[in-house]
């Protein structure tokens, strides 16, 4: 567990983005936290490649890691609950994912105002943080969910 501002809101923000299903089809894992910087990964699968000849995994299965990972950054920070939209997102990929490895992604929510959210994330293999493969940015609307629907949340 993390050090969330609100430990019941990144909770069930985290389950709730880890249950998405393309997050489920793609198989992403949370790690750790720590001190509110969070860990997902995603394991290389013969079927999310984007090139079958060079066994390098598909662009879009990063880009999908970046944007859960921030978006649960953004949620340890959140005092309640609130609907989160990606705005803006960069990734530099740095050089491929090797075939056959697991991808980290470790996002870290560096700024939190008033309706914005900004994140930095690093796409690496184990032991291997000093070699990224991937660094993104990203930038998070941020909308409070009226009191009559927070009764919905559970």
């Amino acid at each position: 567990m993390t050090d969330a501002v609100n430990a019941k809101v990144y909770s069930t923000l985290s389950h709730h983005y880890l249950q998405l299903p393309h997050c489920l089809a793609l198989g992403l894992r949370f790690e750790h936290a720590d001190n509110r910087s969070q860990t997902l990964s995603v394991d290389w699968r013969d079927d999310v490649l984007g090139n079958h000849d060079t066994q390098v995994l598909h662009g879009g299965v990063i880009t999908t890691l970046v944007d859960v990972s921030s978006a649960t950054a953004v949620a340890a920070h959140l005092p309640d609950f609130e609907t989160l939209a990606t705005l803006d997102m960069r990734i530099d990929y740095l050089h491929a994912a090797t075939p056959h490895q697991r991808v980290y992604a470790t996002s870290d929510c560096y700024r939190l105002s008033g309706q914005v959210a900004f994140v930095r994330t690093v796409c690496y293999h184990e032991n291997d943080s000093d070699n990224p493969i991937a660094l993104g940015t990203a930038t998070f609307m941020r909308s409070p969910i009226p009191a009559h629907l927070k009764e919905l949340i559970k």
